[in-house]
């Protein structure tokens, strides 16, 4: 009897495979490129180039990213979005054009949960909430003291409207009943030399690039954004352990590919990707610079890219962010 279940298991698979599409069973016959819709350099561009290089040992095929930046990523996004469904076209995923933009733009080119596959969250990272040493607050609470006693006096700066930057500190500013004025930059390596040079009041800066700055002095970390304490920064405290409830905010990368990509596609590369990711030495690499690494396959990044959506839409809402 088992015998016969495992024949009829076996000829069931070899049927399904038959009549997969012919270029999945031949897949990749030639390069592949990941579009990053941001500018090199970054956690997005950095997480995409470990894939593609992935991939290109696994595939014994060219992988290439290709820096497609612009409109706080929506616009490398919809050229991914309207990539041919076939594999050779794979978006390095961030939560600025996924999971935010739909919130704030009213024409977006592309519907993050219609027109995309996820294939593999690659990890998340938390930011430092930091300002200039010069600023008289030890921590969270009394920031946001000073704050509420000059209502739009203090500066905050992000990497651009739109990003998660952007949202997480309306956020902050929300749940702490306070009012900042908003100075958006290009990059985050741009704010943060300013930051540094007592030219912008607060900023949220990843904990890894955050860290050196602060064991320095020259920037003081009123909290982190993490749920729990950082290894990097352990006696940073989270900002629900000073009382701003149900805050948190990530930076996240994964991979995608557009909608309609045959499962086979989706399966052999969250393969590839999810074997290193599940290995302890390179999640101890990863770690050590401040990233919480994931893994997570497609139902499980679909259904958190979901929860993102509904979260950023609900803090957009309750901060009075109106889509333009």
């Amino acid at each position: 009897m088992k015998n016969s279940v495992r024949t009829v298991l076996a000829f069931c698979a070899l049927a399904a495979f038959a009549h997969a599409p012919a270029h999945a069973q031949t897949y990749p016959s030639r390069p592949v490129r990941i579009i990053v819709p941001l500018p090199a350099g970054g956690p997005t561009d950095t997480h995409s180039r470990w894939a593609a290089q992935q991939l290109n040992v696994a595939f014994g095929q060219g992988v290439v990213v290709e820096n497609r930046a612009g409109a706080a990523g929506t616009i490398g996004t919809e050229a991914a979005a309207k990539a041919a469904p076939d594999g050779y076209t794979l978006l390095g995923g961030n939560p600025g054009p996924l999971t935010i933009a739909p919130s704030l733009r009213k024409h977006l080119g592309y519907d993050p949960l219609r027109d995309f596959a996820p294939i593999t969250l690659i990890a998340r990272s938390a930011s430092c909430m930091c300002i200039h040493p010069s600023i008289p607050a030890r921590d969270l609470k009394e920031f946001v003291a000073l704050a509420k006693a000059s209502p739009g006096k203090i500066n905050y700066a992000t990497p651009g409207v739109g990003t998660v930057g952007h949202l997480a500190i309306e956020n902050f500013a929300t749940l702490a009943g306070i009012r900042m004025t908003h100075v958006p930059y290009k990059g985050a390596a741009l704010y943060t030399v300013d930051l540094i040079a007592g030219n912008m009041d607060y900023a949220q800066i990843q904990i890894f690039q955050a860290v050196p700055h602060v064991r320095a002095n020259r920037l003081r970390c009123l909290a982190v954004t993490a749920v729990a304490r950082s290894p990097l920064l352990p006696e940073a405290p989270t900002a629900q352990e000073q009382g701003l409830k149900g805050f948190s905010s990530y930076n996240w990368n994964g991979i995608l590919a557009p909608s309609g990509t045959p499962r086979t596609i989706i399966d052999r590369i969250h393969a590839v990707l999810s074997k290193p990711l599940h290995n302890p030495e390179t999640r101890r690499q990863m770690e050590t610079l401040g990233y919480e690494v994931s893994g997570d396959g497609p139902a499980e990044y679909a259904a958190f890219i979901r929860s993102e959506v509904r979260k950023w839409a609900g803090v957009a809402k309750a901060a009075g962010i109106k889509p333009e």
